[in-house]
């Protein structure tokens, strides 16, 4: 079978897939992308949307920064992708609230948020903890139980699968090669000389990034790399649409530009089940109706489960191999928060065929995992 030749091969089309190739395009590399299309565990048809930084990077710092610097790229992908594709992606980053509804829990966030400003180091790190009278007069319908909030100017929140499409609108406008139901098999890795078979076609390229989500614990040995990352379940109610009263994002609940509700943030380790369960979806409604009751009086007309793509200790994992050069691996579970740094900064890096050593801290070798040889 004759190759088709490529400077760069990005095998997962979504979120993160689809960001690293569309800043590889933009870079003026030949890339493909393979999307192994909807019988993968597709993490990015069931994001919640969030453009998120409150909560990234206790205890590492070096996650925090990179966050912070994914969030600040934000406007400018919106903002490109809007005038090459018309998609409105619903960016909006008027900061973003984690509530509490106890002292404890209110005691725990304070800590937590000062820590986290005491790790920024030279970095300034904004917040406010925000007692429940101003919150009140910030968030209309606010329940009683709510005591208080911590608050940061760097959250928003976006539509994630408008940012997919718009990401391969671009990614095929500017001249992308986009294969569809094309699951890797066979494969080949040498030294900036990669060649792999999908959808009964070859491709060959001296760069190939792998971006397949969980598929990725299996690709990676191959290609001389490790990704050590696990399933890890999260469940999603929608209401139907209401009238604008949430100003601002929270951590587990989003007002849609819709004008529906969004309400999740669980966490379950039930390895690949993507079943939906009553308990847990009791339990996200009673939290939202704790923090809005007025919630209580929307109709749920949607609800899923997805499973989020996470390594051990839950941050990304951004590793090339030392093997076979050339080769490349992205893994994480915030591929909306993280498409600004993928696509912006991330994409460039791997055009220049080295990650830049602000990304050593994410390797794969701080598991002690040895990559296959």
């Amino acid at each position: 079978m004759r190759s088709e030749p490529f400077d760069a091969i990005v095998v997962g089309g979504g979120l993160v897939g689809a960001a690293i190739a569309w800043g590889l395009q933009r870079q003026g590399l030949a890339t493909v992308l393979l999307d192994e299309g909807d019988t993968a565990f597709r993490a990015s048809r069931g994001n919640f949307g969030l453009v998120w930084v409150q909560s990234k990077g206790l205890g590492a710092p070096w996650y925090q920064r990179w966050t912070r610097a994914s969030a600040a790229e934000w406007p400018a992908l919106a903002a490109e992708l809007g005038a090459r594709t018309g998609e409105d992606l619903g960016l909006r980053q008027p900061g973003g609230v984690h509530l509490c509804l106890s002292d404890r829990e209110m005691a725990d966030r304070e800590a937590r948020m000062a820590r986290m400003r005491q790790e920024a180091g030279n970095q300034p790190y904004e917040y406010r903890m925000i007692a429940a009278p101003e919150l009140r007069q910030m968030l209309p319908g606010l329940g009683p139980e709510v005591v208080g909030a911590s608050w940061t100017p760097y959250d928003g929140h976006a539509n994630p699968l408008r940012l997919l499409h718009a990401l391969h609108t671009a990614f095929a406008g500017a001249g992308g090669t986009y294969v569809p139901e094309a699951r890797v098999g066979e494969g080949q890795a040498a030294p900036r000389d990669f060649a792999v078979t999908a959808g009964g076609r070859r491709f060959a390229a001296p760069r190939i990034v792998l971006a397949a989500g969980l598929g990725n614990a299996d690709l990676a040995p191959r290609f001389g790399l490790s990704a050590p990352v696990r399933p890890q379940r999260g469940q999603v109610l929608v209401t139907e649409r209401a009238a604008e009263v949430l100003p601002m994002p929270t951590t587990t609940i989003r007002q849609t530009q819709e004008g529906s509700l969004m309400l999740g943030d669980s966490m379950e380790e039930v390895g690949f089940d993507i079943r939906q369960t009553p308990d847990v979806m009791r339990q996200i409604a009673g939290r939202a109706v704790r923090c809005f009751p007025w919630i209580g009086r929307l109709a749920i007309v949607r609800a899923w489960s997805a499973l989020r793509v996470m390594a051990p200790d839950g941050l990304p994992v951004y590793d090339e191999s030392a093997r076979f050069p050339g080769a490349f691996t992205a893994n994480c579970h915030s591929g909306v928060t993280l498409a600004g740094a993928h696509a912006r900064l991330l994409a460039p890096m791997i055009a220049a065929g080295r990650l830049d050593p602000m990304l050593d801290r994410f390797t794969a070798g701080r598991f002690d995992v040895r990559a296959a040889s």
